[in-house]
């Protein structure tokens, strides 16, 4: 019977790096899409690298940032007691970076869809800029941080070069589903790799399928 470990740990990982990617990304999508300010297009396309740069590259920029041979690695390690690489953790913020620009992009541009017109009326009734926040500008781009999510999600989930890199696919311990489907092509364990690849692939589309309907959706609207 096929080992469904690797793929229960894949769920848990990219379900917490979609958290991290979530709470990190929607104030930035929110500073990115609503002020204006020197070098803004710089950050901004430095946030988005990740679509563009090799898994690999990202991978050893992560690995040489957060091992013990690194500055902030050693502090980490030595005044929190958190060590990431050859761990799941460091799997969550692996595959998070990886994914962090297709919860951004959708998020922004959700951000940049609302009409301010909207939020000055709320404004005008007395409201405050988190009551506006929560009770108008989130709900009016809601479709586009649900498809963002879920995006990020579906791209954390199968996740191989940067996890690789800073988890080490350790059997039992960081091995996530796509490295076991690597793995298992490896020893020509086909039944354990076809196992695997139905379950990726089906919670992908799942994921694909949400995110169309979002933005499909907001489209009409």
């Amino acid at each position: 019977m096929p080992d469904l470990t690797p793929f229960w740990l894949s769920l848990r990982v990219a379900s917490l790096a979609t958290a991290v990617i979530v709470a990190v990304g929607l104030p930035l999508a929110l500073v990115l899409a609503r002020t204006r300010f020197p070098g803004r297009g710089l950050i901004a396309g430095f946030l988005l690298l990740p679509l563009v740069l090799p898994p690999t590259v990202l991978g050893y920029a992560l690995l040489e940032l957060l091992s013990r041979r690194a500055p902030f690695g050693l502090w980490l390690e030595q005044n929190l007691g958190i060590t990431l690489v050859f761990h799941w953790t460091g799997a969550v913020i692996a595959s998070g970076v990886a994914a962090f620009p297709m919860f951004l992009v959708p998020a922004r541009a959700a951000f940049e869809d609302v009409d301010p017109a909207l939020e000055n009326a709320a404004r005008l009734l007395g409201r405050g800029e988190w009551s506006v926040l929560l009770s108008v500008t989130i709900p009016l781009a809601w479709r586009g941080l649900i498809a963002g999510a879920v995006l990020s999600f579906a791209r954390a989930l199968g996740d191989f070069g940067a996890t690789k890199m800073v988890g080490g696919g350790i059997p039992g311990a960081t091995q996530t589903a796509a490295l076991a489907i690597y793995d298992a092509v490896q020893v020509d364990d086909n039944r354990q790799a076809l196992a695997l690849t139905s379950l990726v692939a089906t919670v992908s589309i799942l994921a694909l399928i949400v995110a169309q309907r979002s933005t499909v959706r907001k489209a009409r609207a």
